[in-house]
């Protein structure tokens, strides 16, 4: 039986983007299905090309707004989807016990870095600040920590050679869209 899963963004969705495209033609097209892309920011360009794709979207604005009772928003509007999973794709806020709680062990995200070396925002960042040869994309469940839950999958990514803070994003980025399809397929089909 297909995973109900719910994407949940906070800018452009290209991860989200990536996702769709294999639910619908790829690697996820037997093992799950898009119930919702949610996102905190109402204006966010990711919700625009969910609807765009045919996909339900849903939006609650955080600002200004504590981290429990925002999630507790969140719990309330994903009921009636019946989602099994949520999976973070550049979702840009730190959640809260309420929301992990509610779904434990079913929460996924996706960070650029070994979370072991960086947690939080700004990996790629670091790794152009700090000159790195290589730096890592993990695919991890959260737990209460940030970017501290058990690692589903890890690739490495060669920086040798990157100009820019723009082309370690590039190669990164081409790494993460992959790497997060591949990870979801093994949780959904293996229960890993």
């Amino acid at each position: 039986m297909k995973k109900r899963i719910a994407i949940f963004i906070s800018g452009r969705g290209s991860n989200m983007e990536a996702i769709v495209r294999n639910t619908q033609t790829g690697l996820l097209k037997d093992c799950c299905e898009i119930a919702l892309v949610f996102s905190n920011k109402p204006r966010a360009k990711g919700l625009e090309i969910a609807a765009g794709l045919g996909l339900s979207t849903a939006s609650i604005p955080s600002k200004g707004k504590k981290r429990e009772e925002f999630d507790a928003e969140v719990v309330r509007l994903l009921e009636p989807y019946r989602v099994d999973y949520i999976v973070l794709a550049g979702f840009m806020r730190i959640l809260s016990p309420v929301l992990i709680r509610a779904y434990p062990n079913r929460i996924i995200n996706i960070h650029p870095a070994d979370t072991k070396a960086f947690q939080g925002v700004g990996a790629y960042e670091w790794a152009w600040e700090n000159r790195l040869e290589k730096t890592y994309i993990t695919v991890h469940y959260v737990d209460e920590g940030v970017d501290t839950g058990p690692v589903i999958a890890q690739q490495e990514v060669d920086l040798r050679g990157a100009a820019s803070l723009q082309e370690i994003e590039r190669r990164g980025l081409a790494v993460e869209h992959e790497l997060y399809s591949k990870a979801l397929r093994k949780v959904f089909i293996m229960g890993e």
